[in-house]
């Protein structure tokens, strides 16, 4: 059964640096937020919102403009690894990145990297992208599969009750559970497509292309470079040093004036300029947050609009899809998934 509760806010909220605030996933980030445990400041919602009534107004479309917003805790993608070894070494200072017990760090000595992070920085990438694509090789897995999650996602917007889904994940599993481009803000950027970096240039590749040549086990060097001009391709993912895509920036500012239902799912709403997008719904729109870990920051607190359900995201949108009565069209969605031939 759900666990519904609302939250205070934690005494500390951790301030990121501009590169961990476009990378690391907040569900590991909040490790470190030095916030109370699960059990404190934990209170029913019995006098506002309840799921109940969240649920009646999807099944009597009550609701038909919901937003979604995902973190890492509805993905599968193994990138968000790399992401965690990166905090580890920069905000608990643990491990040494020389360290031999680093695994695939350690591997990266040999590049002779100024500084871990830069793996993911565009200006170092673009003069030697090998350290970021040694990583890619040993992460990227050799199909991404969506989750129930991504597929209930996909059942509101087959519905026609879904006004868009924001993401900071960069794995493309929305897309491959079918849900439209036109629907996603992919806010990080995603690994969908990449594009060769020369200005001049700019040929995009597909990630299925990129992915052949970083897999290959026969290549020495698995850099993707551009079958045009020979410079290097990078995937389009936000690295430190890039600005978040206009698309981003240019929908937000009329999708959530004209929410009705917002849903947060895996995020505990420490990433900016991200998290603040809850704070633009309408002052009693309902927010339904599900996470693992409680919010992290003032986002939400005890009022009468907000539920939190404490649960893994795929089992609270198995549950949710059961008290809708769409448990049997969720079950299809993901039975007839097809991740091989979608990208």
């Amino acid at each position: 059964m759900f666990k519904i509760i609302v939250e205070k806010s934690p005494k500390s909220q951790i301030i990121m640096p501009r590169f961990l605030a476009n990378f690391i996933p907040s569900k590991f980030f909040n490790l470190f937020s030095g916030s109370s445990s699960d059990n404190d400041n934990v209170h029913e919602n019995v006098d506002g919102i309840s799921i109940e009534n969240i649920v009646n107004g999807i099944k009597n479309r009550k609701y038909d403009h919901i937003i979604f917003m995902c973190g890492a805790g509805i993905s599968t993608c193994m990138f968000k690894i790399v992401f965690y070894l990166i905090q580890l070494i920069i905000t608990a200072g643990i491990p040494d990145f020389r360290s031999p017990k680093t695994g695939l760090f350690h591997q990266l000595e040999k590049y002779n990297l100024p500084y871990p992070e830069a793996v993911f920085d565009v200006q170092f990438f673009s003069s030697n992208p090998k350290p970021f694509y040694h990583l890619a090789k040993n992460l990227l897995p050799d199909k991404f599969k969506a989750t129930p999650c991504h597929y209930f996602m996909r059942l509101i917007h087959d519905k026609n009750q879904m006004l868009r889904l924001y993401t900071q994940n960069i794995d493309s599993l929305e897309r491959i559970a079918g849900i439209p481009a036109d629907k996603l803000v992919e806010a990080h950027g995603s690994f969908h497509t990449g594009h060769c970096i020369n200005k001049e240039c700019r040929k995009e590749y597909s990630f299925e292309s990129m992915k052949k040549i970083v897999l290959d086990n026969d290549r020495e060097d698995n850099v993707v470079y551009c079958e045009d001009c020979g410079s290097y391709v990078k995937p389009d993912i936000i690295f430190y040093g890039e600005v978040l895509p206009e698309r981003f920036y240019r929908l937000y500012q009329r999708d959530f004036i004209n929410c009705d239902l917002l849903i947060i799912m895996g995020t505990s709403l420490t990433v900016q300029p991200f998290a603040s997008l809850v704070e633009l719904v309408g002052p009693h729109i309902p927010r339904l947050m599900i996470n693992k870990t409680r919010p992290s920051s003032g986002h939400f607190s005890r009022n009468n609009r907000d539920v939190f359900i404490k649960s893994e995201t795929d089992s609270a949108c198995l549950e949710l899809a059961e008290k809708l009565g769409w448990r049997d069209e969720l079950e299809k969605l993901i039975n007839s998934d097809d991740s091989d031939n979608k990208t």
